[in-house]
């Protein structure tokens, strides 16, 4: 009898216990696939996991039975699950990964365990054969900490003269910088040389985490030596650009104290001495204050009670001259605002001023109903508060305050991102929302059905439209542009504007007249919809620029950790309602691709102006939306919230609809990886420059626990970047939690700093004009998601010259 220890123990006991084991677990995978594979052919699917489930059974049940076939078999199955694997998806690593790691797995196992099928004949092979599944396994374990997909593209850099800014007059004084929303700063300072030496300089906390309905999502603005942050509920803090000391805080006390919603993306500025040519306004004359007195300079903020607070940019105090106490509801007008125990109506993001203007859109609570706050945009005096204009697309004869007694037209799109705007030609581009509830249009105008989801250009002085481009005709999937325009000169002198969308497309318009520079054609698109409502025969797509994220999806590119997963996600896409993008929310499950998160959010693009390249990062997460009829349905009960685990309940439409993410059983996206990229496009040539997978799993938690590994997947990124005249790229918004600087010509990592918790907000860029240096600051809130909260502002730096 053959034995296998020094203690004499029977190797057939021994080998029985090991082929009983394996075999059955083996067995029971390959009846699992089995049973999942016939349920996916009656769905249309691939035959393959049949195939496998089949012969992994019988694999299973031949080494239950000691018979050396089993290995011969089980090395056919890996052979052909080989060649099917490069069939559909070619040498794609993250597409290889579910399908062939199991079988380096059973491939180093079935080597190690076949001398106990052969009496321990043809051992040395066998552990051979195991070695070599060993190098593999291991090989393939090493590759996953290497970024994947990675598109280089050669696109020479020109890097065009440029003034450069480094004597600290310069302020970052809008959202984006500038008024062309470009996040570019003219500094060198810090550059590719020894952006590697950057350390932290200093730190501020607030107080306030961002927990419960907030997120911490401000760029801080710089005037000066001083930093200006604010709070998502509203709290804006002054602090000392070299230091980080605490010069003041203001923080009013909020009504709206149970929204869903709390942020601040920025606050305004607005110098009365620096503006030489006012706007006219009529019954008022600009006034430029004494020098020194309060409120020489102001601090423009928007509350989540849609206040807008003028406070004296010295020291925190109200502006008593403008509107009542320092303050002018945006509510004027605008009728019922309430939405149970919230306010369904506010202001996200930064007001943007022009010269003596405040300009600013509004947030509507999405999907409430079809009777909502309207949309309109309005601008205000800077120095008094007074209403200047409003654009009411629902009523071009509403030019100021509504008649005595009406509202403004009710349930509008909105604009609730930031503007951009053209001083020399007297337009501001505003990115508009869909028209509420969002995901059903059956009762839609068309006076403002043709703005829905489009940006539109506005006489700055009058508020009057000019032009509109739109990105989805009669959205009902939530595309509303959420990011901010990026205005930029072409060489040939065009003047141009890039739209970026949530569809992953980007769209280059002449933005003196909206027509396209960039051809885009209209594309027939699936025409089946719910009862009421309607969609266009076709959807506008851009032809020569780069898009993102927008291949359609097939059963071949769902994905999973294990063959497991991935089958079940191939079952779920199969059960789905998808016919490409904009396949119309049903009563069946339906999947939204891209998904409502983007494509690219409200962090917004930014722009080398040396070279003519647009830095973006995008999410590529798809959504399953359900419409239910609303008849008989409690709305009291339904999950309220905003996007998905939540369900809208679309209050006078004839449905509510239910939110769900398309995730495996494990909880990943069911499609396969990157889930969002970084890249960079020549807006000279219309080029891909490059593309890299965007972050790593490294801080993300799966039921609690910190995966830990910086595996390069590609994660979804909220937030965006700012580029120096150095050509690197700053970007924190990403699922692990660093600060990272790149190459804006490669894409290429040049150095990370590590956050106490990650971030989901745009960093910004100053050089101090006390000390000389240059700063880069990031507001550390929390990655979205993410568990880990924060109230961190942080500005790296140079380390002192010694």
């Amino acid at each position: 009898m053959d034995k296998i220890s020094a203690t004499g123990a029977s190797a057939t006991g021994w080998s029985r216990i090991v082929l009983w084991l394996l075999g059955g677990l083996l067995a029971l995978s390959g009846l699992g696939l089995g049973l999942g594979g016939v349920e996916l052919i009656s769905l249309g699917g691939s035959w393959y996991y049949l195939i496998a489930g089949v012969v992994m059974l019988v694999a299973g049940i031949l080494y239950i039975l000691r018979r050396p076939a089993a290995a011969a078999l089980l090395a056919a199955l890996t052979v052909f699950t080989v060649l099917w694997s490069l069939h559909e998806v070619g040498f794609d690593y993250w597409g290889l990964v579910p399908r062939l790691a199991p079988f380096l797995v059973m491939g180093l196992i079935a080597g190690l365990i076949h001398p106990l099928l052969t009496g321990g004949r043809f051992r040395k092979e066998s552990f051979a054969v195991a070695g070599v599944f060993a190098l593999l396994l291991v090989a393939g374990f090493a590759a996953m900490f290497k970024p994947h997909g990675v598109i280089e593209n050669n696109v020479a850099a020109q890097n065009d003269p440029i003034a450069l800014q480094d004597d600290g007059t310069a302020n970052w004084e809008f959202y984006g910088n500038d008024p062309e929303g470009t996040r570019f700063v003219a500094f060198d300072k810090i550059n590719k040389d020894n952006v590697k030496d950057l350390q932290v300089a200093w730190q501020f906390r607030s107080g306030e985490l961002a927990v419960g309905a907030s997120e911490s999502q401000n760029t801080p603005s710089q005037i000066g030596d001083t930093v200006y942050t604010c709070t998502p509920t509203s709290e804006v803090i002054a602090l000392n650009a070299d230091t980080g000391d605490v010069k003041w805080r203001h923080r009013v006390e909020l009504q709206n104290t149970k929204t869903v919603w709390n942020r601040c993306r920025g606050v305004g500025y607005y110098e009365p001495a620096a503006v030489s040519d006012p706007y006219p306004i009529e019954g008022e004359t600009h006034v430029v204050p004494a020098a020194g007195a309060l409120c020489e300079r102001r601090i423009i903020q928007v509350t989540m009670d849609a206040d807008i607070v003028a406070l004296d940019a010295d020291t925190g105090a109200l502006c008593t001259d403008f509107g009542t106490d320092g303050k002018v509801s945006m509510m004027t007008g605008l009728g019922d605002v309430k939405f149970g125990h919230s306010f369904s109506y506010a202001y996200t993001s930064a007001p943007t001023i022009i010269r003596n203007l405040i300009v600013v859109g509004g947030w509507v609570f999405d999907g409430r109903a079809l009777d909502e706050p309207s949309g309109v945009i309005r601008a205000f005096s800077a120095d008094t508060g007074e209403l200047v204009w409003a654009w009411d697309l629902g009523n071009p004869e509403i030019t100021r305050l509504p008649p005595e007694g009406e509202t403004y037209t009710r349930s509008t799109p909105n604009m609730w991102t930031h503007p951009a705007f053209d001083e020399k030609l007297g337009l501001v581009y505003m990115p508009l929302g869909n028209q509420q509830p969002d995901f059903w249009g059956g009762d839609r105008p068309p006076l403002t059905d043709k703005y829905s989801t489009g940006v539109v250009a506005l006489d700055i002085a009058t508020g009057r439209d000019k032009w509109v481009f739109q990105t989805a005709h009669h959205d009902i999937w939530d595309y509303d542009l959420a990011s901010q325009p990026t205005l930029y000169d072409l060489p040939d002198g065009t003047p141009a504007l890039i739209q970026p969308t949530k569809r992953g497309q980007l769209f280059m318009l002449d933005r003196r007249t909206g027509e396209p520079i960039s051809k885009v054609e209209e594309r027939p698109v699936p025409q089946e919809v719910a009862f009421g409502d309607r969609v266009s025969p076709t959807q506008p797509y851009t032809v020569d620029m780069p898009s993102f994220g927008t291949k359609p999806l097939t059963e071949q590119d769902m994905w999973g950790a294990t063959f497991f997963d991935q089958l079940a996600c191939r079952i779920a896409f199969r059960k789905l309602n998808y016919k490409g993008e904009f396949t119309a929310p049903s009563l069946e499950p339906t999947l939204i691709y891209p998904g409502y998160y983007g494509g690219f959010n409200w962090g917004s693009a930014a722009l080398d102006k040396r070279n003519g390249f647009l830095f973006v990062n995008d999410i590529r997460m798809p959504q399953v939306v359900t419409l239910r009829p609303a008849e008989g349905v409690d709305m009291d009960s339904l999950v309220s919230g905003h996007g998905v685990g939540s369900t809208y309940p679309m209050i006078g439409t004839p449905f509510v609809i239910d939110h769900e993410a398309f995730n495996s059983p494990l909880g990943l996206p069911c499609q396969q990886p990157p889930w969002g990229v970084f890249a960079a496009v020549s807006l000279k040539t219309q080029q891909l420059v490059w593309e890299r997978p965007a972050g790593t799993v490294q801080d993300v938690k799966m039921d609690g626990l910190r995966v830990g590994l910086p595996v390069p997947l590609g994660m979804p990124t909220l937030g965006g970047g700012v580029v120096t005249a150095s050509g690197i790229v700053f970007y924190a918004g990403t699922q692990d939690y660093y600060l990272r600087a790149m190459d804006i010509e490669t894409g290429k990592e040049l150095w990370k700093g590590r956050l106490p918790v990650g971030a989901q907000a745009t960093p910004m860029s100053y050089i101090s004009p006390v000390t000389g240096k240059q700063y880069i600051v990031i507001v550390a809130g929390g990655a979205r998601q993410s568990p880990d909260r924060g109230d961190y502002v942080i500005a790296f730096a140079l380390p002192d010259k010694k």
